[in-house]
Order: structure tokens, then sequence, then C-alpha cells
């Protein structure tokens, strides 16, 4: 059975998976993880999003606030054997109500260039490639996205 559970980043079972997506993203990211790094601190999130399978956490997500309209999607990871089934949608379709739930009218993210299986799950849930935004302006191995709540 899925269940959904609306936290903050100090949930102990959001912390436990941002562990994994930290060392997944170092090897994803190569040499760029550094740089990244410093724009993924988890810590005074309030706005996570832990989903379960038979009680097993098994995703997470999470938004900050971007500016009064606009939040930015954080954390996004599955755990590798519960990929393609649809996790990562549920996830961020429960961030972006939330958004909603709380007056936010646009939702923003950045992934990297190699990230294809991200940037395609996106893509169909509607989110446009954009300029760069903020700190990724001018860094090439980013992919800015967005879209209208």
């Amino acid at each position: 059975m899925i269940t959904i559970k609306r936290t903050t980043s100090d949930n102990p079972d959001f912390e436990k998976l941002v562990v994994q997506l930290d060392a997944y993203l170092a090897i994803v990211d190569g040499e760029d993880h550094a740089f990244y790094a410093q724009f993924n601190k988890s810590n005074s999130l309030k706005n996570a999003i832990v989903l379960y399978e038979n009680e097993i956490a098994i995703g997470i997500g999470a938004y900050k606030e971007y500016d009064s309209q606009t939040v930015e999607m954080k954390r996004m990871f599955t755990l590798s054997e519960h990929r393609g089934k649809g996790i990562a949608s549920k996830i961020l379709s429960e961030l972006e109500l939330w958004a909603k739930e709380e007056k936010y009218s646009i939702s923003i993210l950045e992934t990297g260039f190699l990230q294809k299986e991200a940037i395609s799950l996106y893509q169909k849930l509607e989110y446009k490639i954009i300029k760069n935004y903020g700190q990724y302006k001018g860094v090439e191995t980013s992919i800015c996205m967005k879209k209208t709540l």
C-alpha cells in the first residue's frame, strides 16, 4: 500500500533517503558535484514529502519558496529498485498540490543535463525548459524548468 506523508526535512526517513540521494548525485554529477551540493542543503525545508510503500520509505521530494508566487522543487529521489513505477510522479503531484494550497502559482526546478530520466519525467508532467535562473545562470550542465500550477 502506498502512503504519502507531508512532513519537514527533519523527518528521519527523509534524512535517510537524502543520504542515498547525495551518494547517487556524487556519481551522476561527477566533477560538478561539489558545485551542485552547495545548493542542495536539505536542512530546514518545511515542505517535504516521504512516500511509503508498505510502511517503507522509498521516495522523497520537497520544495522551498523562491519568491511570493514561486516554489522551487528540491530533493526529488526514488530508490533505484522502485523507479519506473510512477513514484516520482506521485511525489511531485503531491508537492504541487501542497504548493497550490499555500497559494503559490509557479513551480521551478533544476536538474543536471545528464539526468535524462528526470528531464523526461518533468516534461511528461508539463514542465518546460526555461533560461537558467538564480545560481544556475551560465551553468551549462544545468537544465532549469518551469510549470504553472
